[in-house]
């Protein structure tokens, strides 16, 4: 099924920026009848897809930059849905620790040690090179000093959603709860005309946030119609954690705050019963699935096919590299399509295609940015990957969607575009100069090696 300009009237509805000729098509546009499409062609003009049309009848629009795409797949940028972008800089400093002595003994003494600016917007650069060259788009990050993350993520030219945090007790960043928040106004205020931000609430998790502060942030995402993110149900000891205090679940509180909503995203969520299932259901709240950080974390499970089956949302993130240690969605997904098999105890759960919505269109809608991208769909931005299947080890190809899902097809990502500005080009980096990145990361790992 193509889709053309609604109007030819005259030369200008036939000329656009860019034209790319695609050999195959994965639009995840769900109004689309096919899910691989082949030989399409997609116009681009002002950042945004104008039409998907048959390379065959394309001739008739001309574009100032014409994209031969003859061996490729071609597919919206991966969105990844949760992490810590610029713990970066903290890759491999504390592997193969449970999650708590993880974060008591490692991860927060080092935050305070270190965690300023400088340290965000550099550590930020380097994990947006490292998505940019993995097929990623959109970003979502939840950290510290967020205005310097979302000015790495404007700068380099990449979609990002920052959930400001929250927490009960100080950092280097501010004194409580109300602090926080304060700052999260202050930065929604401040990227509100930004086409590549959104600005969301990040409350780190049910253990570290009381009751207030939830509520406050309820009334505040119904407000201003913002996305939020949370860390639930990551540990068996949280919810024992919960039960003990409060004589709930975690996921039970939130909903009796009345916290729960559409515009939430719960991140793990491995340690989940029937009633938490019903409870998201009923709220419309979507979850992030981190699968390579709860193994190596030993976190637990998450039951991706039964979520799916109850109509909740799923979409993939990475976490932070300094628990992961990579951001390659396509890794993620992967692993994500072969542990549901596992859990669920079949081999037809969460499909390559499912996977795939997950990592695209699924992660649009969990963080509220459904209507911009997600989908290569006319009217939204142009965030798009081109993956060449030439290869050796691509040989043969009968499925799209398996071959980019369980095969290491990151590594044959030879094109990306964000907002129609090409991020990627033949697998190297566009206008960001790479060296510098590695050299910051160099500085940064000998200061904190010293201590």
């Amino acid at each position: 099924m193509s889709q053309t300009p609604q109007s030819h009237s005259n030369t200008a509805d036939r000329q656009f920026d860019t034209k790319l000729r695609c050999r195959w098509l994965l639009s995840m546009d769900e109004d689309r009848t096919n899910k691989v499409e082949e030989f399409q062609s997609i116009l681009i003009k002002d950042g945004r897809v104008m039409a998907i049309v048959a390379t065959a009848e394309d001739s008739d629009f001309t574009a100032a930059e014409v994209v031969e795409l003859d061996q490729h797949i071609v597919l919206p940028g991966y969105i990844n849905a949760h992490g810590h972008a610029a713990m970066s800089l903290f890759r491999g400093m504390a592997d193969d620790l449970p999650l708590m002595t993880w974060l008591e003994q490692h991860i927060w003494p080092a935050e305070g040690q270190w965690v300023n600016s400088e340290f965000v917007y550099q550590g930020t650069e380097l994990a947006i090179a490292e998505m940019l060259k993995s097929g990623t788009t959109t970003f979502a990050d939840m950290y510290f000093f967020t205005d310097d993350s979302l000015s790495a993520a404007s700068d380099l030219g990449i979609r990002a959603v920052g959930f400001t945090p929250v927490l009960d007790f100080p950092t280097n960043y501010a004194a409580d709860a109300d602090g926080y928040i304060e700052k999260s106004l202050a930065t929604l205020q401040r990227y509100q005309n930004n086409p590549l931000v959104t600005v969301g609430f990040g409350p780190h998790a049910p253990y570290t946030v009381s009751d207030a502060p939830l509520q406050r942030l309820a009334d505040l995402v119904s407000q201003h119609q913002t996305p939020m993110q949370i860390h639930l149900h990551e540990t068996a000891f949280e919810v024992h954690q919960s039960e003990e205090q409060f004589g709930v679940r975690p996921v039970r509180r939130l909903a009796d705050l009345g916290f729960l909503s559409s515009n939430v995203s719960c991140v793990h969520m491995t340690q989940i019963n029937d009633e938490d299932i019903a409870l998201l259901k009923e709220s419309g709240a979507s979850v992030v699935h981190c699968p390579e950080s709860n193994l190596k974390l030993a976190s637990g499970f998450c039951p991706v096919q039964r979520l799916l089956d109850n109509d909740v949302t799923i979409a993939l993130g990475t976490d932070g590299a300094a628990s992961n240690n990579d951001l390659n969605l396509q890794g993620e997904m992967k692993t994500a399509a072969m542990l549901a098999k596992a859990v669920a105890g079949d081999a037809s759960a969460f499909s390559a295609y499912a996977a795939l919505k997950a990592a695209t269109l699924g992660g649009a809608q969990a963080l509220g940015i459904a209507e911009q991208t997600g989908s290569i769909s006319p009217g939204k931005w142009a965030d798009i990957q081109a993956v060449k299947v030439s290869q050796l080890e691509q040989q043969p190809l009968y499925d799209a969607a398996s071959q980019l899902v369980y095969t290491d097809s990151s590594r044959a990502l030879d094109h990306v575009w964000v907002a129609g500005q090409q991020k990627v080009s033949n697998g190297e980096l566009v206008a960001i100069d790479e060296q510098n990145i590695i050299t910051a990361a160099h500085q940064w790992r000998d200061k904190i090696a010293q201590q």
